[in-house]
Protein backbone atom coordinates (compact mmCIF):
# COMPACT_ATOMS: atom_id res chain seq x y z
CA UNK A 1 0.00 0.00 0.00
CA UNK A 2 2.50 2.65 1.15
CA UNK A 3 4.54 1.74 -2.51
CA UNK A 4 0.93 2.61 -4.11
CA UNK A 5 0.83 5.67 -2.24
CA UNK A 6 4.11 6.50 -3.64
CA UNK A 7 3.54 6.03 -6.85
CA UNK A 8 0.34 8.28 -7.05
CA UNK A 9 2.39 10.72 -4.67
CA UNK A 10 5.28 11.07 -8.60
CA UNK A 11 2.38 10.91 -11.02
CA UNK A 12 0.96 13.56 -9.59
CA UNK A 13 4.03 15.58 -9.29
CA UNK A 14 4.49 15.19 -13.03
CA UNK A 15 2.53 18.32 -14.48
CA UNK A 16 3.80 20.52 -11.51
CA UNK A 17 7.54 19.14 -12.30
CA UNK A 18 6.44 20.53 -16.07
CA UNK A 19 5.74 23.76 -14.62
CA UNK A 20 8.52 24.69 -12.63
CA UNK A 21 10.73 23.63 -15.51
CA UNK A 22 9.20 26.47 -17.63
CA UNK A 23 9.39 29.02 -14.51
CA UNK A 24 13.46 27.94 -13.91
CA UNK A 25 14.15 27.98 -17.79
CA UNK A 26 12.95 31.50 -18.28
CA UNK A 27 14.45 32.28 -14.75
CA UNK A 28 17.63 31.46 -15.65
CA UNK A 29 20.17 34.49 -16.14
CA UNK A 30 22.65 34.71 -18.44
CA UNK A 31 21.13 32.37 -20.44
CA UNK A 32 23.43 33.05 -23.95
CA UNK A 33 21.03 34.17 -26.90
CA UNK A 34 17.58 33.49 -25.25
CA UNK A 35 14.87 35.69 -22.98
CA UNK A 36 15.93 35.97 -19.38
CA UNK A 37 15.69 38.22 -16.29
CA UNK A 38 18.75 40.52 -18.13
CA UNK A 39 17.66 40.86 -21.40
CA UNK A 40 15.67 39.24 -24.42
CA UNK A 41 17.92 37.79 -26.07
CA UNK A 42 18.39 37.20 -29.69
CA UNK A 43 14.64 38.09 -29.42
CA UNK A 44 12.66 41.03 -30.94
CA UNK A 45 9.04 40.33 -30.38
CA UNK A 46 9.15 38.20 -26.89
CA UNK A 47 10.52 39.40 -23.23
CA UNK A 48 10.01 38.30 -19.94
CA UNK A 49 6.79 39.58 -18.93
CA UNK A 50 5.20 38.22 -22.36
CA UNK A 51 7.10 34.22 -21.68
CA UNK A 52 5.32 34.63 -18.02
CA UNK A 53 1.96 35.13 -19.85
CA UNK A 54 2.26 32.32 -21.62
CA UNK A 55 3.72 29.73 -19.06
CA UNK A 56 0.37 30.53 -17.31
CA UNK A 57 -1.83 30.07 -20.00
CA UNK A 58 -0.15 26.78 -20.95
CA UNK A 59 0.87 25.53 -17.34
CA UNK A 60 -3.33 24.71 -16.58
CA UNK A 61 -3.22 21.81 -19.59
CA UNK A 62 -0.16 20.06 -18.12
CA UNK A 63 -3.06 18.12 -15.73
CA UNK A 64 -5.34 17.62 -18.67
CA UNK A 65 -3.10 15.88 -20.62
CA UNK A 66 -1.42 13.92 -17.90
CA UNK A 67 -6.09 12.81 -17.37
CA UNK A 68 -5.64 12.39 -20.81
CA UNK A 69 -3.26 10.06 -20.59
CA UNK A 70 -4.68 7.77 -17.99
CA UNK A 71 -8.17 7.67 -19.71
CA UNK A 72 -6.52 6.38 -23.01
CA UNK A 73 -4.04 4.28 -20.96
CA UNK A 74 -5.10 0.79 -22.56
CA UNK A 75 -5.19 1.68 -25.62
CA UNK A 76 -2.34 0.76 -27.79
CA UNK A 77 0.54 3.18 -28.16
CA UNK A 78 0.15 3.54 -32.12
CA UNK A 79 -3.18 5.76 -31.51
CA UNK A 80 -1.78 7.86 -28.48
CA UNK A 81 -0.57 10.59 -30.37
CA UNK A 82 -3.76 11.11 -32.90
CA UNK A 83 -5.44 11.49 -29.09
CA UNK A 84 -3.10 14.08 -27.91
CA UNK A 85 -2.64 16.35 -30.64
CA UNK A 86 -5.94 17.92 -30.31
CA UNK A 87 -5.48 19.12 -26.79
CA UNK A 88 -1.96 20.12 -27.86
CA UNK A 89 -3.59 22.51 -30.32
CA UNK A 90 -5.72 23.17 -28.23
CA UNK A 91 -3.08 24.54 -25.62
CA UNK A 92 -1.04 25.82 -28.27
CA UNK A 93 -4.06 28.07 -29.23
CA UNK A 94 -4.30 29.37 -25.60
CA UNK A 95 -0.24 29.88 -25.76
CA UNK A 96 -0.81 31.95 -29.50
CA UNK A 97 -3.68 34.10 -27.49
CA UNK A 98 -1.98 35.12 -24.46
CA UNK A 99 1.02 36.25 -26.30
CA UNK A 100 -0.93 37.73 -28.93
CA UNK A 101 0.61 35.32 -32.25
CA UNK A 102 3.89 34.94 -30.65
CA UNK A 103 5.50 31.93 -30.40
CA UNK A 104 7.13 31.46 -26.91
CA UNK A 105 6.55 28.10 -25.99
CA UNK A 106 5.70 25.69 -29.06
CA UNK A 107 8.28 23.32 -28.78
CA UNK A 108 7.84 22.99 -24.64
CA UNK A 109 4.03 22.29 -25.33
CA UNK A 110 5.00 18.98 -27.64
CA UNK A 111 8.18 18.04 -25.13
CA UNK A 112 6.32 18.39 -22.03
CA UNK A 113 2.90 17.66 -23.46
CA UNK A 114 4.64 14.54 -23.91
CA UNK A 115 5.56 13.49 -21.03
CA UNK A 116 2.45 14.43 -18.74
CA UNK A 117 0.29 12.06 -20.99
CA UNK A 118 3.21 9.42 -20.75
CA UNK A 119 2.84 9.77 -17.08
CA UNK A 120 -1.17 9.59 -16.60
CA UNK A 121 -0.63 6.42 -18.77
CA UNK A 122 1.39 4.99 -16.74
CA UNK A 123 -0.54 5.45 -13.85
CA UNK A 124 -3.28 3.93 -16.05
CA UNK A 125 -1.77 0.85 -16.37
CA UNK A 126 -0.89 0.93 -12.66
CA UNK A 127 3.10 1.15 -13.36
CA UNK A 128 5.68 3.23 -11.62
CA UNK A 129 7.00 6.29 -13.09
CA UNK A 130 10.65 6.50 -13.32
CA UNK A 131 12.22 8.83 -15.97
CA UNK A 132 13.15 5.59 -18.10
CA UNK A 133 9.49 4.52 -18.10
CA UNK A 134 8.97 8.03 -19.12
CA UNK A 135 10.97 8.41 -21.77
CA UNK A 136 9.75 4.69 -23.22
CA UNK A 137 6.46 5.64 -23.27
CA UNK A 138 6.97 8.76 -25.10
CA UNK A 139 9.26 7.11 -27.84
CA UNK A 140 6.72 4.59 -27.82
CA UNK A 141 4.03 6.99 -28.56
CA UNK A 142 6.24 8.64 -31.03
CA UNK A 143 7.21 5.45 -32.94
CA UNK A 144 7.41 6.58 -36.66
CA UNK A 145 7.35 10.06 -36.26
CA UNK A 146 10.11 11.17 -37.84
CA UNK A 147 8.79 9.07 -40.90
CA UNK A 148 5.87 10.33 -41.12
CA UNK A 149 6.16 13.78 -41.04
CA UNK A 150 9.73 14.02 -42.41
CA UNK A 151 11.45 11.41 -44.34
CA UNK A 152 8.20 10.25 -45.97
CA UNK A 153 7.20 13.42 -46.92
CA UNK A 154 7.50 13.87 -50.98
CA UNK A 155 8.22 17.71 -50.79
CA UNK A 156 9.47 19.18 -48.50
CA UNK A 157 7.24 22.37 -47.70
CA UNK A 158 8.15 22.80 -43.70
CA UNK A 159 11.19 24.30 -42.32
CA UNK A 160 11.45 21.02 -40.61
CA UNK A 161 11.25 19.02 -43.43
CA UNK A 162 13.58 21.14 -45.60
CA UNK A 163 16.41 20.83 -42.90
CA UNK A 164 15.86 17.11 -42.58
CA UNK A 165 16.12 16.40 -46.33
CA UNK A 166 19.30 19.26 -46.63
CA UNK A 167 21.30 18.34 -43.03
CA UNK A 168 18.96 14.97 -41.79
CA UNK A 169 18.21 17.02 -38.71
CA UNK A 170 15.18 15.50 -36.85
CA UNK A 171 14.51 18.08 -34.45
CA UNK A 172 11.90 17.85 -31.61
CA UNK A 173 10.09 14.95 -33.49
CA UNK A 174 13.25 13.02 -33.53
CA UNK A 175 14.24 13.79 -29.77
CA UNK A 176 10.61 12.58 -28.58
CA UNK A 177 10.65 9.18 -31.10
CA UNK A 178 14.54 8.17 -28.99
CA UNK A 179 12.90 9.10 -25.81
CA UNK A 180 14.89 12.52 -25.29
CA UNK A 181 18.14 10.89 -26.11
CA UNK A 182 20.53 13.96 -26.02
CA UNK A 183 19.10 14.78 -22.53
CA UNK A 184 19.96 11.29 -21.10
CA UNK A 185 23.27 10.80 -22.83
CA UNK A 186 24.18 14.89 -22.22
CA UNK A 187 23.13 15.61 -19.11
CA UNK A 188 21.03 13.29 -16.74
CA UNK A 189 24.50 11.62 -16.04
CA UNK A 190 26.17 14.93 -14.87
CA UNK A 191 23.27 16.19 -13.08
CA UNK A 192 24.41 16.12 -9.95
CA UNK A 193 27.63 17.71 -10.21
CA UNK A 194 26.64 20.98 -9.93
CA UNK A 195 24.03 22.62 -7.61
CA UNK A 196 21.26 25.50 -7.85
CA UNK A 197 21.44 28.22 -11.45
CA UNK A 198 25.00 26.11 -11.66
CA UNK A 199 23.49 23.02 -12.42
CA UNK A 200 21.11 24.64 -14.56
CA UNK A 201 24.00 26.87 -16.84
CA UNK A 202 25.87 23.26 -17.06
CA UNK A 203 22.88 21.29 -18.49
CA UNK A 204 22.38 23.85 -20.66
CA UNK A 205 25.58 24.50 -22.01
CA UNK A 206 25.79 20.51 -22.26
CA UNK A 207 22.70 20.58 -24.80
CA UNK A 208 23.98 23.47 -26.77
CA UNK A 209 27.09 21.05 -27.14
CA UNK A 210 25.31 18.37 -28.16
CA UNK A 211 22.48 19.25 -29.31
CA UNK A 212 21.37 19.57 -33.32
CA UNK A 213 19.50 22.65 -32.48
CA UNK A 214 17.00 23.23 -35.45
CA UNK A 215 16.24 26.79 -33.85
CA UNK A 216 20.19 27.63 -34.80
CA UNK A 217 19.80 26.20 -37.84
CA UNK A 218 17.11 28.03 -38.84
CA UNK A 219 18.36 31.58 -38.02
CA UNK A 220 21.99 30.94 -39.02
CA UNK A 221 22.51 27.97 -41.22
CA UNK A 222 24.63 24.90 -40.21
CA UNK A 223 27.40 27.06 -39.57
CA UNK A 224 25.65 28.97 -36.52
CA UNK A 225 24.51 25.25 -35.14
CA UNK A 226 28.36 24.39 -35.28
CA UNK A 227 29.21 27.80 -33.96
CA UNK A 228 27.23 27.22 -30.22
CA UNK A 229 28.15 23.63 -30.31
CA UNK A 230 31.86 24.32 -30.57
CA UNK A 231 31.79 27.52 -28.17
CA UNK A 232 29.53 25.70 -25.48
CA UNK A 233 31.99 22.55 -25.91
CA UNK A 234 34.81 25.12 -25.19
CA UNK A 235 33.54 26.36 -21.97
CA UNK A 236 32.70 23.32 -20.25
CA UNK A 237 36.55 22.10 -21.50
CA UNK A 238 37.94 24.96 -19.76
CA UNK A 239 35.39 26.21 -17.21
CA UNK A 240 33.20 28.74 -17.11
CA UNK A 241 31.44 31.23 -14.58
CA UNK A 242 28.87 34.42 -15.06
CA UNK A 243 31.09 36.48 -16.85
CA UNK A 244 31.46 33.98 -19.36
CA UNK A 245 27.94 33.16 -20.21
CA UNK A 246 27.43 37.15 -20.47
CA UNK A 247 30.32 36.87 -23.26
CA UNK A 248 28.68 34.08 -25.12
CA UNK A 249 25.29 35.84 -25.05
CA UNK A 250 26.96 38.80 -26.45
CA UNK A 251 28.25 36.84 -29.08
CA UNK A 252 24.84 35.20 -29.63
CA UNK A 253 22.82 38.03 -29.93
CA UNK A 254 25.09 39.64 -32.13
CA UNK A 255 24.88 36.25 -34.64
CA UNK A 256 20.83 36.68 -34.18
CA UNK A 257 21.26 32.96 -32.89
CA UNK A 258 18.80 31.68 -30.53
CA UNK A 259 19.42 27.79 -28.90
CA UNK A 260 15.63 27.33 -28.23
CA UNK A 261 15.64 23.79 -28.91
CA UNK A 262 18.54 23.00 -26.16
CA UNK A 263 16.15 25.72 -23.94
CA UNK A 264 13.49 23.11 -24.38
CA UNK A 265 15.24 20.06 -23.50
CA UNK A 266 16.66 21.88 -20.57
CA UNK A 267 13.09 21.64 -19.07
CA UNK A 268 12.58 18.04 -19.75
CA UNK A 269 15.90 17.23 -18.11
CA UNK A 270 14.31 19.21 -15.40
CA UNK A 271 11.26 16.77 -14.94
CA UNK A 272 13.46 13.91 -16.00
CA UNK A 273 15.65 14.10 -13.11
CA UNK A 274 13.45 15.30 -11.00
CA UNK A 275 12.02 11.80 -10.95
Amino acid sequence: MAGLLATKSVIADVPELAAQALRLELDLTPKPGLVDRANNGSHQDMDHALFLKSIAAITPWFTVFAGAGKAHARKPASEQLRLLRPMGIACEQAMFTATEGVNTHKGGIFSLGLLCFAAGRLQGQGRMVSADALCQQVSEICCGLVARELSDRPQAITAGEKQFRQYGLTGARGEAEQGFITVRRAVLPFWHQEHGERRLHNALLRLMAANRDSNLVSRGGIEGLHYVQDYAARLLVSGWDSDALREMDDALMARRLSPGGSADLLAVAWVLAGL
